[in-house]
């Protein structure tokens, strides 16, 4: 007898899908908020600051789910945590305050072809043609919606620096998620998410925190951590971009992935650039032209087409 299971894990899919492109969409209000803080602190502070809001986000979590990993786990979890926590959020944002919004927005649209060529290499995942296509055509879109705004004068000017910078974060990016998928082949995404980030915040404070400690013994360039001056604009900016933009999201992201291929997953981190360019302009007071409303739709349309043919090949039973 011959069983046809072609909509088994359909339901799954569709929440995959919708987690992920949930998590492009808060991720993309990450860069608004994290502009709100670095106008009161550095770029380490301001990172460490996020952090310690999301590991407050995922202490039920934590406190839930007491693991005891294997040592080879271990070692993919602390790889993880370090790749996508401290080495890839201070590349990025040591990027961004060296080049302009517009550039570091078209380098983070790049990221879905980065991670669909990690995915086919290491995961052993493959696009079709119409895959390649649509990351592709989300890639371009990404592209135009941010050169679709009208940006104004007195921004800093890019650099090849900061370029380089944010690139080489969004390549760290991609090994912290094909690891991430890996680890939850074995255990639960909350798991992965609160331990990654318990760990990656841990590295954190001890990069950051070191050189403040030893000032009195060893003299250093380090500034003392800001607290009484930070005003409560910062402080929200803050606690949203850890507790949102980053718990929230992570969480979201690795679960989504946990049901869906990484590589056609990928498609919806170019919600971020294309989100934060939006409210980038709309806060400016400027518009959006005819190019960022095409862009606009090129994003929509590798989204619609991703989640459509992105479901298991039909599974026959005999």
């Amino acid at each position: 007898m011959r069983t046809t299971e072609t909509t088994k894990h359909a339901p799954a899919h569709w929440l995959g899908y919708g987690a992920c492109a949930l998590a492009g969409s808060l991720w993309g209000t990450g860069f608004f908020f994290g502009r709100l803080a670095l106008n009161e602190m550095s770029v380490e502070y301001m990172v460490l600051y996020r952090f310690l809001f999301a590991l407050l986000g995922m202490l039920p979590v934590l406190l839930r789910n007491r693991v005891r990993f294997s040592a080879e786990d271990l070692r993919f979890l602390l790889i993880s945590a370090t790749l996508g926590v401290p080495v890839q959020f201070l590349l990025q944002f040591h990027g961004l305050a060296r080049t302009t919004v517009s550039h570091a927005s078209l380098m983070v649209g790049s990221m879905p072809v980065l991670l669909a060529v990690g995915a086919s290499i290491f995961a052993g995942e493959r696009l079709d043609w119409t895959g390649w296509v649509a990351l592709a055509g989300s890639t371009v879109g990404a592209g135009l919606v941010v050169l679709g705004g009208t940006h104004g004068g007195g921004r800093s000017e890019p650099t090849l620096a900061g370029d380089l910078l944010v690139v080489a974060s969004l390549t760290l990016a991609v090994g912290w998620i094909l690891l991430s998928k890996k680890l939850m082949a074995r255990h639960s995404p909350p798991v992965v998410t609160a331990y990654t980030i318990l760990a990656g915040t841990v590295m954190l404070a001890v990069w950051i925190l070191t050189p403040v400690l030893v000032k009195p013994w060893i003299p250093n360039a380090s500034a003392p951590m800001p607290f009484a001056h930070v005003s409560a604009t910062a402080w929200i900016a803050l606690a949203a971009g850890g507790l949102a933009c980053t718990a929230t999201t992570t969480l979201l992201w690795n679960w989504g992935i946990h049901h869906v291929p990484a590589s056609r997953a990928g498609v919806f981190l170019n919600i971020e650039p294309a989100l934060g360019s939006i409210l980038g302009v709309e806060l400016l007071g400027e518009h959006l032209g005819p190019y960022a409303w095409l862009g606009g739709a090129l994003i929509l349309g590798a989204a619609v087409t991703m989640t459509i043919r992105g479901h298991d090949p039909e599974v026959v039973l005999e």
